[in-house]
């Protein structure tokens, strides 16, 4: 017990300044709304946002490509682009290039 004896120890043997420092070693590390907690509910609050934003942009999208689809012109873009579709005068030619093909590896 030599070691209570220093300086550094003596503001600790106040029974105020024990349940001070026991209190805030709870708060910081044992209770529910601990500094640990927070770190990951602020960090899970972070991701969230970022996935937000991301869902706001691709609704932008979305949005722009219904307004272009609304149009018949549009329409007739995205049938010929997707499902190949012609005018009974017509003929389409598909040209696929190597660098675009898929290819399983």
């Amino acid at each position: 017990m030599a070691f209570l004896k220093h300086p550094f120890f003596k503001p600790f043997k106040n029974i105020f300044i024990l349940i001070l420092v026991a209190f805030g070693i709870w708060m910081l590390f044992f209770d529910a709304n601990s500094l640990l907690i927070h770190h990951e509910l602020n960090s899970e609050i972070n991701d969230l946002e970022d996935e937000k934003e991301y869902y706001k942009k691709e609704i932008e999208k979305d949005n722009k490509a219904l307004k272009e689809l609304s149009t018949d012109e549009g329409l007739e873009k995205f049938a010929r682009e997707e499902y190949y579709m012609k005018r009974d005068n017509e003929e389409i030619f598909i040209i696929e290039y190597e660098d675009s093909l898929k290819t399983k590896k």
